[in-house]
């Protein structure tokens, strides 16, 4: 076990200096000079060099690369210039918007997105069935931008039963978690389903079966206790991609968080800003991933084993 929490440990550092350094990267690929964009078209040359020079951007690339790297090991960014602040505060005073939305929209997908996906394989080839796997398919190829829209001119502009953007209440955050929530949701059922359809009719079940226990406890205890493995693993991979996510939604319905600020600082080229919140959901992202992979070494014997 103790090889295998290393070697993962180790490839979630290298995907994290991946990430870092995609971030690096693409950000000088985009066109235009950003000392000349932050500062605006009134701005002189001078002004313009002397900025430059502030950002480094007056370094050979390299030079650049080698800056950038020990800033992000002491995870100093700088201060923003659209917001006069330092860089990291501003992404850290907009996490707890953005867990919030992305634990809510988890917790709802596993409320309905399990039972969903246990009646459907219960239920399997029946109406039933058919009804959700209708839904599911829905669910996964609705575009989340399209969704929004949708639910504010439905409940917001013409039911005006919940607000269309912002936050402070619970009535704000429904429209934003059942957008994101959606496409999640929709994996889980048809992955439950699967999931279960693969285990009902092995030996041990059947054997549950024949001792008498009910249906009830045949698939909550023993079936679904092997299903459950590869759902675990989507679920901590599909917690990244709702952070992911959340930047489309955020946008959408004037969510105060990490996303909407990401979205805001790209349009104005606010480096620090960017790299910050990127930086900083990429680290969640790997870290729950490092997470699922030792709870699935936990629940599969066989991962360890070929790890060790």
């Amino acid at each position: 076990m103790g090889a295998y929490v290393v070697r993962r440990l180790f490839f979630s550092l290298f995907v994290l200096w991946g990430a870092v350094t995609i971030i690096f990267v693409v950000l000088r690929l985009v066109p235009g000079d950003p000392a000349y964009i932050m500062l605006g078209p009134d701005a002189d040359q001078a002004q313009v060099a002397a900025l430059r020079a502030q950002l480094g951007l007056d370094q050979s690339l390299i030079q650049q690369y080698a800056t950038y790297l020990a800033n992000v090991v002491h995870l100093d960014f700088g201060e923003s210039f659209r917001l006069n602040a330092d860089s990291m505060s501003l992404v850290l005073q907009r996490v707890p918007a953005t867990i919030q939305l992305a634990t809510t929209a988890l917790l709802l997908s596993l409320l309905i997105g399990l039972p969903l996906g246990v009646i459907a394989a219960l239920r399997a080839h029946s109406w039933v069935d058919r009804a959700i796997s209708v839904f599911s398919l829905m669910g996964q190829s609705t575009p989340s931008f399209w969704l929004g829209i949708v639910l504010i001119l439905v409940f917001a502009r013409g039911l005006k039963v919940l607000p269309s953007a912002g936050s402070g209440s619970w009535a704000h955050l429904v429209l934003p978690t059942i957008t994101l929530a959606l496409p999640f949701l929709a994996i889980l059922v048809r992955l439950t389903r699967s999931g279960l359809l693969e285990v009902v009719h092995e030996g041990y079940v059947q054997t549950a079966r024949a001792k008498g226990l009910g249906e009830g406890i045949v698939v909550l205890v023993h079936a679904m206790r092997n299903a459950l493995i590869p759902i675990v693993t989507v679920v901590g991979l599909q917690f990244g991609a709702l952070l992911g996510g959340t930047v489309i939604v955020e946008t959408v319905f004037a969510w105060p968080g990490v996303g909407r600020l990401l979205i805001d600082s790209i349009g104005r080229r606010d480096y620090g800003v960017v790299q910050a919140s990127i930086l900083l959901v990429a680290t969640i992202f790997v870290l729950i991933n490092l997470l699922v992979d030792l709870l699935y070494g936990f629940l599969d014997p066989r991962v360890r084993l070929a790890g060790d």
